[in-house]
């Protein structure tokens, strides 16, 4: 199921969702995004969306919760991806990670019943060190807001995508 598929709301309604007038997929409602499956470059399957994470403080998202392993539900393993790690392939109606399943399964994560302290500046410092991404600072934006960093920074599929870069997919 995609997002056009949750979409209650009518906001990705084709007469005003091209990327120029929005609201989507340029702007998008984050229960549509809950769910939504994960891939990476090489067309594996890593999971899906199971939690988006606020920072209430900063005014921004700061995690995607992705539920990867296990099978039909058990034994998953949750993993906290910085939003900004991700990128939105609208032609597959799904995201983008560039990670490979082997890389991922290194990845600092955690049960369903044992979360993180998320808000901590060690587990922020250990996420955005192991996806090559940039922490928000406060006063600045991230990709929810407007770019924190340069990037790719296009919510389309992007065909000329090169791994080289870096290891962020660019900005949603």
């Amino acid at each position: 199921m995609s997002y056009l598929d949750r979409d209650t709301y009518g906001i990705y309604n084709t007469d005003y969702a091209d990327a120029d007038n929005g609201p989507g997929p340029r702007l998008m409602g984050a229960d549509t995004l809950i769910g939504e499956d994960v891939y990476n470059l090489q067309e594996e399957d890593l999971g899906d969306i199971k939690e988006i994470m606020l920072d209430m403080r900063q005014g921004n998202v700061a995690y995607a919760v992705l539920s990867f392993g296990g099978w039909l539900g058990m034994g998953d393993k949750l993993f906290a991806v910085p939003w900004q790690a991700l990128q939105l392939d609208t032609v597959n109606k799904r995201f983008l990670l560039n990670v490979s399943k082997d890389h991922l399964k290194n990845a600092p994560g955690f049960d369903k019943d044992n979360w993180p302290d998320m808000a901590s500046a060690e587990f922020s410092t250990q996420i955005h060190d192991f996806y090559g991404t940039q922490q928000a600072m406060p006063g600045s934006r991230t990709a929810s807001g407007s770019v924190m960093s340069a990037g790719t920074g296009s919510l389309q599929s992007d065909p000329g995508y090169s791994s080289s870069r870096g290891t962020g997919l660019g900005n949603l």
